[in-house]
């Protein structure tokens, strides 16, 4: 079938050559284009993997300045692309610099038809394995781990652990953390690491009002209230055999907190207006940036729901807590939104590194996601900087030469243990785990005094 074929471009302004060259390769699926305008309209419409470029397009089929442009243009909009290139005009000095521009191959006119069909052939190939590589390199990033979530840090990586140890098990968790910190992604990756094969629903309880939340959970009969003209399914029933993701559950009414503890204990509910009784097997997985045990003590969430839900409970660490994590997120999200706005920006300056490092992101994840979108949009050249973050640009806050490193660590380790042992030099040493000359010899060093 012709959309089963691998999408082959060939612009050429010379139609017999262009027959020769459809006829050639009757294996792909043959796209064509006669100048600049008709070849980026089908690279955009086809995303056709390798193309075969003449330099000598039209108005300027005599020279290569038209082809040269051409093949900037397909490169900047598709990066991946193989274009191979032709020419027959100043032929050495052309396929030099259309390498250097970016070009995959070349060949020369008039045209081989065998050897450039292995070419070709190769550059599909090749292609093949480069998007294949990325997937990979997609699913095991470095950072890449439970439900998608991106991280490095120890801290993250030690809630992502937890997370995959309890999903397999039935019990009710409980997330807790700063908004914008990937409860969500969370509760969603533990869903996918279980074994429930139901749907996996959330509901914002914040974001609902509180004379809508009841039948929102459970649902409601027809002309059960003004506005009820059918039956409607709540998300508990919607989870049956899944997982019910209620977000922000601090902010649940204390009526409606007595129905939900009624649920958790029976496993049944009743729809509003209805006297059915409906059986229903979901998980739930709950979050809150409140202070859970505040708000018990002061008598605005129930103690005994609270223990229903809270089965385990798992502390999410802020952004802040997360070491490394800002910029490993704000490559991750400058390389997503690059590639759906299509603009120039591709990396970070390094002023907006060290901005990026020396924030404390009070708004988390979502703040970070939500500055490196708007600078990919007010960024000028290639690289993002910390005015189009919004940042103030700071000097590199970290070193990045290892010495330099260690010897910051070395003089806050020996400050830190010179004030504990009160500046006894023997004592210093025994909690440092070295000898009192190889001290010495540090803090001559390092210039530092008892």
């Amino acid at each position: 079938m012709t959309d089963m074929k691998p999408k082959l471009l060939i612009v050429e302004d010379d139609a017999g050559l262009q027959r020769q060259l459809r006829w050639a390769y009757d294996g792909y699926e043959i796209l064509t284009a006669t100048n600049r305008e008709e070849a980026i309209a089908a690279i955009r419409a086809d995303e056709p993997p390798v193309v075969t470029l003449d330099l000598g397009l039209p108005p300027d089929p005599d020279g290569t300045t038209e082809g040269f442009a051409t093949l900037q243009t397909i490169l900047k909009l598709a990066p991946d692309t193989k274009v191979i290139v032709a020419s027959g005009h100043g032929a050495r000095e052309s396929m030099r610099v259309a390498i250097a521009g970016g070009a995959w191959d070349f060949y020369q006119k008039p045209i081989d038809i065998d050897a450039l069909g292995l070419i070709v052939a190769r550059a599909f190939h090749v292609h093949t394995l480069e998007a294949e590589n990325r997937r990979l390199a997609e699913r095991t990033e470095a950072g890449a781990v439970l439900g998608g979530m991106i991280t490095g840090s120890p801290e993250m990586l030690k809630v992502t652990r937890t997370i995959e140890r309890v999903a397999g098990a039935d019990v009710s968790v409980m997330l807790l953390g700063a908004s914008g910190t990937g409860k969500e992604l969370l509760a969603r990756g533990l869903h996918d690491a279980s074994r429930r094969k139901g749907n996996f629903i959330a509901i914002n309880c914040a974001a609902i009002p509180e004379t809508l939340l009841e039948s929102e959970l459970f649902g409601h009969e027809k002309g059960a209230f003004t506005g009820a003209v059918k039956t409607t399914e709540g998300k508990i029933e919607l989870a049956h055999k899944g997982t019910l993701f209620l977000d922000e559950v601090g902010d649940i009414p204390l009526p409606l907190q007595v129905k939900l503890l009624r649920f958790l204990q029976e496993r049944v509910i009743e729809r509003v207006g209805g006297r059915q009784p409906i059986p229903v097997d979901t998980r739930i997985v709950c979050a809150t940036h409140q202070d859970v045990d505040t708000m018990v003590a002061e008598q605005r969430f129930r103690e005994d729901l609270y223990y229903r839900l809270a089965e385990i409970v798992i502390r999410i660490p802020s952004l802040a807590e997360r070491p490394g994590d800002a910029g490993l997120l704000a490559r991750h999200f400058l390389k997503k939104y690059a590639a759906t706005m299509n603009t120039g920006a591709r990396s970070f300056a390094a002023d907006a590194l060290a901005a990026i490092d020396a924030w404390g992101w009070p708004g988390n994840v979502r703040e970070l996601e939500n500055r490196v979108k708007r600078a990919v949009i007010m960024a000028d050249g290639k690289a993002v900087t910390a005015a189009d973050l919004d940042l103030e640009s700071i000097a590199d806050p970290v070193p990045i030469n290892l010495k330099a490193a260690r010897e910051i660590a070395d003089r806050k380790a020996i400050r830190h243990a010179l004030a504990r042992a009160e500046g006894n030099i023997s004592g210093t040493a025994r909690l440092l785990g070295i000898s009192r000359p190889t001290l010495y010899d540090l803090m001559k060093s390092y210039d530092l005094q008892p």
